[in-house]
């Protein structure tokens, strides 16, 4: 096959998400048809530079980058690992993404990734990042989806780093308890923003 410039953003896209669903790619990609974006990712999966598989009841297929395709777009070539216990996380961060990037208006290149920011700490100790970051008129924004309830002092911490580190942090969450324990720190940390998940719905 002849890769061209789009195969290169899907297995980039794909590669610094962890995975993504057909629907991310065809979104944030903005391919014309879903049948459009099932061809190329056949093309592409054929040609070995992307895996198709079920991880999951009730989620749809996984794509995720090779060996090959890593190799391609000059990537680390350890293979990233899908945590079964993270597909529901990592999928709602990925709509959520799909609804900023419209709401906002700004590009994936204005966009890093947990898992972008994790690789240029490096090894050592893992630190803890906003689930994606992005820049929006010279300002940078954190954004947290959080669907389960962590302890109040390890939540706290969070905000505080996301205070410290962006210009604005925005919690989205369907949980009440969450979103109490936010409204509570939003009183100190003055760039708490908090957005429930039914305002997002599947991107």
């Amino acid at each position: 096959m002849v890769i061209v410039e789009r195969d290169r953003e899907i297995i980039k896209l794909v590669y610094r998400m962890g995975f993504c669903l057909g629907r991310h790619i065809k979104d944030l990609l903005g391919f014309s048809s879903s049948r459009a974006c099932d061809r190329r990712l056949a093309i592409l999966i054929n040609a070995g530079y992307l895996t198709r598989k079920k991880y999951l009841y009730g989620i749809p297929y996984l794509y995720t980058v090779t060996h090959k395709g890593r190799i391609l777009i000059g990537a680390n070539k350890r293979e990233n690992k899908i945590r079964l216990e993270q597909i529901n996380h990592d999928t709602k961060v990925l709509d959520v993404l799909i609804y900023f990037m419209s709401k906002y208006g700004f590009q994936l290149g204005d966009m890093e990734s947990e898992r972008e920011l994790h690789i240029k700490d490096g090894f050592g100790n893992r630190k803890h990042h906003p689930d994606f970051v992005f820049q929006y008129q010279g300002k940078k924004y954190a954004v947290e989806v959080e669907l389960t309830l962590k302890a109040k002092t390890t939540l706290e911490k969070n905000v505080r780093d996301n205070y410290l580190h962006y210009d604005k942090q925005i919690w989205v969450t369907g949980d009440k308890k969450i979103v109490a324990l936010l409204q509570k720190f939003a009183d100190e940390y003055s760039n708490v923003e908090i957005l429930t998940l039914d305002k997002i719905g599947e991107a």
